[in-house]
């Protein structure tokens, strides 16, 4: 639980610095594109950063539980963050295209974290 709501905040964190890095540092040294592909990752971040605290909170007793398909989907999101935004900030930074294969990895990180969230809130219903 702790470990999750944690490393959302860092998460949270992060992309607010990230953010305001793209747009006062970044604006006029990369391209347009490149730009935009790093509002993208500072996106993806926040939603997941909050996600992963919201998992956190989820696994608290009070609450769900410590539900092993939570801990899953924190995991995943988690990685999904590193890989998914991680691979745009790199690209945005250095041009290197093939980073843009490593991105979809990230992206299906997210999707199974998020299936597992829903599974998660299925099994504590039942």
């Amino acid at each position: 639980m702790q470990f999750f709501i944690i490393a959302g905040a860092i998460n949270g964190f992060l992309s607010v610095a990230l953010g305001a890095f793209g747009a006062h540092l970044l604006e006029g040294k990369v391209a347009d594109k490149y730009l935009s592909t790093w509002d993208t990752a500072v996106h993806y971040q926040m939603f997941h950063a909050l996600a992963l605290i919201a998992i956190g909170i989820l696994m608290s007793s009070k609450v769900l539980g410590p539900i092993s398909t939570l801990n899953t989907a924190g995991y995943l999101i988690l990685a999904g963050i590193i890989i998914f935004s991680g691979s745009l900030y790199v690209l945005s930074l250095t041009g290197i295209s093939i980073l843009g294969a490593i991105t979809p990895i990230g992206g299906v990180a997210f999707l199974v974290g998020w299936i597992m969230l829903i599974v998660a809130a299925v099994k504590h219903a039942s």
